[in-house]
């Protein structure tokens, strides 16, 4: 069995374990052992390369901007065919009024450290897409040719584009510099939806789960809003640390196009639907 070959290897005494659904791509545990709870993740190596590693790069980011939390990293490594990562297990809260303004500040503030260029310092992923990261000089480069464009292609190449499709994506790309107010590049979480941060029994905010890269500020907005959207008191709180650029509330389709756009290929179905609802201002 695939996870006792990974238990065996442990440092520390597993008293049990448990399975925990809801995870699309990795198998997920709940350890308990002799130095307590922990979370454990792991996968094949050869379907997802370097997978974990990614991500605790990632958090290891979002932690150094010392504005979130990110659960302790107990162990991220490989053994033979399989990859791994182990974190301090956090245990749920429900989030009071005062936590979603703090939330709120909080991404603005990691918004406001100065990045040096947009992408980041090395590729990762969204979900199971590898998101290529380059560093580019301006958010038209790295939304173009390294989100849109490619996930077009895909979508093409699997029919579930049309040439009509491919055109108005390119002239959606042609247009980015008019549709987004120039910025400096700001670190994001990347795939900021309810499914990826933990608000704990303590009220303390936990990243997990990021894509991270450096981009326009407004995707980590459109995304926490793609899937029903957090409670207006966060977008409130947020305004008044880094108070958002005109026109931001129209702009969300453009920013969400990147998720629906992968999700799309990797669904097909109503999302397909809702990508041609966004593009079709430019047929």
């Amino acid at each position: 069995m695939e996870l006792l070959k990974i238990l065996n290897i442990l440092s520390f005494k597993i008293k049990n374990y448990k399975f925990i659904s809801g995870g699309d791509i990795n198998q997920t545990y709940c350890l308990d052992t002799d130095q307590g709870k922990m979370f454990l993740k792991y996968n094949l190596k050869s379907y997802y390369p370097n997978l974990f590693k990614c991500e605790y790069k990632g958090l290891k980011v979002i932690e150094e901007s010392q504005t979130f939390k990110i659960p302790t990293i107990i162990e991220c490594n490989e053994e033979n065919h399989l990859q791994f990562l182990i974190l301090k297990w956090i245990e749920k809260g429900t989030p009071q009024k005062k936590t979603w303004e703090i939330f709120g500040s909080k991404l603005a503030k990691m918004h406001c450290i100065p990045q040096p260029f947009y992408g980041f310092t090395e590729d990762n992923y969204l979900g199971t897409l590898v998101q290529k990261n380059p560093q580019c000089i301006s958010w038209k480069d790295l939304y173009s040719n390294f989100r849109i464009l490619p996930l077009a292609e895909k979508l093409f190449n699997d029919k579930k584009f049309n040439s009509k499709d491919l055109l108005s994506t390119e002239k959606f790309c042609n247009s980015i510099n008019e549709i987004f107010p120039t910025e400096n590049p700001s670190l994001l979480h990347g795939d900021l939806w309810s499914g990826n941060f933990i608000i704990s029994n303590t009220q303390e905010i936990y990243f997990i789960d990021p894509a991270v890269y450096y981009g326009h500020r407004e995707m980590d907005l459109g995304m926490s809003k793609l899937f029903g959207g957090f409670p207006p008191l966060f977008y409130e709180s947020y305004n008044e640390v880094y108070p958002l650029e005109k026109g931001w509330i129209f702009r969300l389709p453009y920013t969400q196009l990147y998720p629906l756009m992968f999700h799309a290929y990797e669904f097909g179905g109503f999302y397909i639907d809702e990508v041609r609802n966004i593009l079709k201002k430019f047929y």
